[in-house]
Parts: C-alpha cells; structure tokens; sequence
C-alpha cells in the first residue's frame, strides 16, 4: 500500500515501481493530503518541461527570491551594494582622516613634550641684534650620559676630563635663509684660539666646560657677530640612541680607516653603520693629516646622511621605525627654552642638503698657551658672518664644501 496516489510519478510509474515509461500528458496529479503547499506568489511560475525534462523555453523574467529573515537577499548583492554606497564610502575615508589627524596631533604633543630644555641664550651687553634669516647653534658635547661603563670602552670614550662638565667635541652653526634660499652649515674648529667671555684666550671647546651652554652661546656670538635664535646639543649617548633607532647610517668610505684613539675600525666601501660605529668614525680625527678639519668635514657628511634617513619614506611611512626613531631624537636633545618640535623639523629639512663650509682658517697648527690651536683668518671670518647676519650673498670663496676622508 503506497499513501501516493498511482501516477504521481513523471514517467507514468506507480508507487511500485511499474509503468509505461511514458509520460501521460494529459493525466492530473493531486497531491497527497496533508502535504505543505507554498503561500501563493511565494515561488515564480515554472516553465512548461519538455519530453526531456528540461524547461521548453527560457524564463521571461529573472528570478524572485522570497523576502523575509533567511532570504538570500539580505546576504547578497544588496548588502555589498549599500556598502558600496558613496556616502558611505565618504564616511568611512572622513573617519580614517580624523583617526589620523587626531594620532598626529597625540604624537606632536608627546614628542614635543620629550625635549629637554635649558637656559642657553640669555641677553648680555653687547649682544648682536637679530640678523637675516634664522641661526642654530648646533653643539654635539662629549658627554658620556646615556653610556654604560662597557659601552664607554667599546666605543673607545674615555672619561670626561677637566672640569668634568664636558666639552662641546662639535659645533656648528646652521643659517637658515628668510625666503626658501639654500641653508648653509658652517662647523667651527673645537680648537678655534678665541676670546671667551670672562676667562681670556683659549679653545673655544673649553667655554662649553667653563659655563656651559649659556657661555658657549655668548663667545659664539661674540666672536662672530652673529644672533643665534636657537640653541641645541646631543651627547655621545643620545648620538648613538638616534643612530640605532633609525636603524643606522649608510656611508661609502673612499678608503679604510681604524684608529684605536676612537675605536673606528671600518672598511673602504658602502656600508650602514650602527650607533657606536657611527660614533667613532664622527670622533675620527688621528686618521687624517688635517685632523680636526677633516672630521668636520665627515662630520657634515654624517649628519647630513642621519637627517636624509630619518625623513627618508622607508622610516617616515613605517610607524614601527618613525616613532622610535622620533622618540629617540627627542629624548636625547636639549634645546633653548622656547624651541619646538616643529623648529626642530625645519632643522631637519635644512640639513638635508645644506652648504656647508668651514670658519676661514688662517694657521691650522697655531702654538698658543692653550696648546695646539687654530687660528681663524679674520678678515675672511668677519666677511662671511657679516653676510650671514645682513642676508646678503656669501663669496663663493669661503664655501670649502665637504669631501669624506
């Protein structure tokens, strides 16, 4: 006995199993009752089926779906089309931008917040006036803070001598044009034979550890006529946290230098250099017939390789690389009260590719009561700082340029 009437078969078979094998078309089929039946207008009208099975003619119209919690319209193309949607496309890009200004701001006031501030720049008598443009008075002192005992002889510093205070190991003065004309960076000879306020002739590295950066600022002025706006100094610690944080430095040496004074100890050729080698090849001096006047000059060439690789795409875009390396700069500068993050960037842009020379020279091995000494070449000196201070062209004779050793 089968519950299903005889026919309900497609082919004409009865519930046995037995039949014609033919279709009858002429036959009606009642469904069995108590079978669920479909609300009407839930499903489309299917089209009539030919003696193969397979619909006599394509559909007319395309398919409906039935609307409702579990229709496949509510997982669809519809959802992927209201996201589409421009409005909603603008929302979400709104969204990303203030989520982006709004870390950009965070970050300023963090980083701005990480700089150390001190007095350096205080009014005297006599102090030049402001000048043309923008002046930085750049010093990098050879204090060891920041350095463990280990580290102070990897690196091959020593202890700090004299006063124990420090010297300023590098100074230099960065003019920054009014305009948008070429900055230039100007080093200054540690040994320069100077006037130091309040103490007579000596080494200009020797005001540093006499009063600091105040006085090193004042005899600066002093001697070159020049208004410095800002101020600010990194010691050997801080120089080698900046190097690693930004992954270091490449630098292409023309021939090999090793020198056990200051534990620089390189290969001729291109290479990146890490914080501590970085710091001995800027110490370098006894590797070079001019000394001094030759690591100034590799002294440029780094610091303008330093800048160009923390502005550099592959730190700036990288968050993982940008904020430690910011962070790390920031932490270890001390700057003049008053300055700001956003100076120091211009600073930074500035150093990218600077002019840059060296304080005309008149005697590099000059024997003064201070020892070995350099003596300037005045009249060349008071040319170039009095056009710096008026914003007036500096002759191109008095820009030496920089070439590593």
């Amino acid at each position: 006995m089968s519950e299903y009437p005889d026919g309900w078969f497609r082919d004409g078979r009865g519930a046995d199993g037995q039949g014609t094998g033919e279709a009858d078309p002429g036959r009606t089929v009642s469904l069995p009752t108590g079978m669920p039946t479909a609300p009407p207008g839930a499903w489309p009208d299917q089209p009539p089926l030919s003696s193969r099975g397979g619909p006599a003619t394509p559909p007319r119209s395309p398919v409906r779906y039935p609307t409702g919690p579990g229709s496949p319209a509510r997982y669809g193309g519809s959802r992927r089309r209201r996201w589409l949607r421009p409005r909603r496309i603008f929302g979400v890009l709104a969204l990303v931008v203030v989520v982006l200004i709004a870390g950009g701001v965070v970050t300023y006031f963090y980083l701005n917040g990480k700089l150390t501030r001190g007095a350096a720049l205080a009014d005297y008598p006599g102090r030049p006036g402001p000048g043309s443009g923008t002046n930085w008075l750049i010093a990098g002192s050879d204090s060891r803070q920041g350095l463990t005992r280990q580290q102070e002889r990897e690196y091959s510093t020593g202890q700090v001598g004299g006063s124990g205070a420090g010297d300023s190991d590098t100074i230099m003065i960065l003019h920054i044009p009014v305009g948008g004309g070429r900055p230039m960076l100007i080093s200054v000879p540690r040994d320069s034979y100077v006037n130091i306020p309040g103490y007579g002739m000596d080494k200009i590295n020797a005001a540093f550890a006499f009063g600091g950066p105040a006085l090193l600022a004042k005899t600066i002025q002093s001697d070159t006529g020049l208004y410095i706006n800002h101020y600010m100094t990194i010691g050997f610690g801080g120089f080698v946290n900046v190097v690693n944080a930004v992954g270091g430095v490449r630098i292409c040496l023309p021939s090999a230098i090793h020198d056990p004074a200051s534990g620089v100890n390189l290969n001729a050729g291109c290479q990146v250099l890490n914080g501590g080698q970085a710091l001995a090849f800027v110490r370098d001096r006894h590797s070079f017939a001019t000394e001094d006047l030759q690591r100034e000059q590799d002294q440029r060439i780094f610091l303008a390789a330093l800048l160009r690789r923390m502005t550099s795409a592959g730190v700036a875009l990288d968050p993982f690389a940008a904020l430690p390396a910011a962070t790390g700069a920031a932490s270890n500068i001390t700057v003049s009260p008053g300055t700001q993050l956003y100076q120091l960037l211009s600073v930074a842009r500035a150093l990218r590719d600077p002019l840059t020379t060296t304080v005309p020279i008149a005697n590099a091995n000059y024997w003064t009561a201070a020892g070995d000494s350099v003596q300037w070449n005045a009249p060349q000196a008071t040319q170039l700082f009095t056009a710096l201070q008026d914003g007036q062209p500096v002759p191109a004779n008095l820009i030496t340029g920089s070439t590593l050793g």
